[in-house]
């Protein structure tokens, strides 16, 4: 299992999709500042919260053999420390800018203090702040809970469970595919509960109203997300096995020339385009070419109002009077099945 550490803001290795672990140390961020490289969002009523780095003590694992030495140790943790009695308030810590499907995500937590509220929890598959799953715990309620937060409504499955003020506990999510389970302290605190609202989304930590809140050893493994264009670039080439090759390209915004978001050859991907592939784009025209025995033909890729939103390359080997129209004839089924699965999605990569 390969690991990365979120530090700083910046993750270590250069291919998140290529890890299967991201772990989020506050340890080497200044105290008293804001976590770098995450978003402090609100959901519901309110400012969003006040979250900060800060100091605290955990248990030692192993209680010390000598009783005069200390049973705790200093830790980095990240806190909500705002005290906003707003009832309908929910501040969220948003955890970089990755969007994850399946995955196990836990922390732990300490209820640190709050008058009208003492919760906190994991927020999920986050969409906005008005769309997101999210579990919590609560010690004034004395409960564990599962939410879903659609359009800014609310839904919600709880069960009693006791929590104490100032005692750490952990608190992980495992979602696969619509199911999603909670976990408090490695056992499993709500029945399985299976929801298809969401497939897919950012992480964070969450709290409500004046809920003061610490996290710390916030982790989540995750499968890694085959971007949608590569997902349909590997089902095209079994569909249609007489293909030599099937690229697609994109023009991202403020860049100037197109570039390979997905290929038969995964080596490619990352790569710059050719040329004529603007004009693919842009103008929404054809464009043929041969070589020997080995014809492209790259063809406009429309979403669901029509657009250009990218270049299909087709790779076809030639025959004996091949001319630019019949490879057009050749590729237009091909491309017509993608723009299928294409019209479904919201992005491609």
């Amino acid at each position: 299992m390969q690991r990365q550490i979120f530090w700083l803001g910046c993750l270590l290795l250069a291919s998140p999709l290529r890890a299967d672990e991201l772990q989020f140390d506050w340890s080497q961020m200044p105290t008293n500042q804001p976590p770098v490289g995450c978003t402090s969002i609100v959901s519901g009523a309110g400012n969003p919260g006040t979250w900060k780095v800060l100091m605290d003590s955990m248990p030692l694992a192993l209680a010390p053999i000598n009783p005069n030495l200390p049973d705790t140790a200093p830790k980095t943790v990240v806190g909500q420390v705002a005290s906003d009695p707003t009832d309908e308030h929910f501040p969220i810590l948003v955890l970089g800018t990755n969007t994850f499907g399946d995955f196990t995500f836990s922390t732990r937590f300490k209820l640190v203090d709050g008058t009208n509220e003492q919760m906190a929890g994991l927020a999920f598959r986050i969409q906005d702040a008005n769309n997101y799953y999210y579990a919590r715990a609560s010690a004034l309620g004395n409960t564990i809970g599962f939410f879903k937060i659609d359009k800014g409504m609310r839904k919600a499955r709880t069960e009693e469970m006791h929590f104490e003020r100032g005692v750490w506990h952990q608190l992980t999510v495992e979602c696969l595919g619509p199911k999603i389970h909670v976990l408090v302290d490695g056992h499993e605190a709500l029945p399985e509960m299976t929801d298809l609202a969401f497939a897919a989304g950012k992480i964070g930590l969450w709290t409500k109203s004046d809920s003061i809140s610490y996290f710390t050893d916030t982790r989540v493994t995750y499968k890694p997300r085959e971007p949608f264009a590569q997902t349909m670039v590997r089902e095209v080439m079994k569909e249609y096995p007489h293909l030599l090759g099937v690229k697609v390209l994109v023009l991202a915004p403020k860049e100037t020339e197109a570039r390979l978001v997905a290929s038969n050859d995964e080596k490619e991907i990352g790569q710059p385009g050719e040329k004529n592939d603007l004009s693919v784009i842009n103008q929404g025209q054809n464009f043929f070419r041969k070589e020997k025995e080995i014809v492209y033909v790259t063809m406009p890729l429309r979403d669901r109002n029509g657009d250009a939103v990218a270049a299909v390359r087709f790779v076809m080997k030639s025959f004996r009077g091949q001319t630019e129209e019949s490879a057009l004839v050749r590729a237009m089924p091909i491309l017509k099945s993608m723009q299928l699965r294409a019209s479904a999605v919201d992005s491609i990569y």
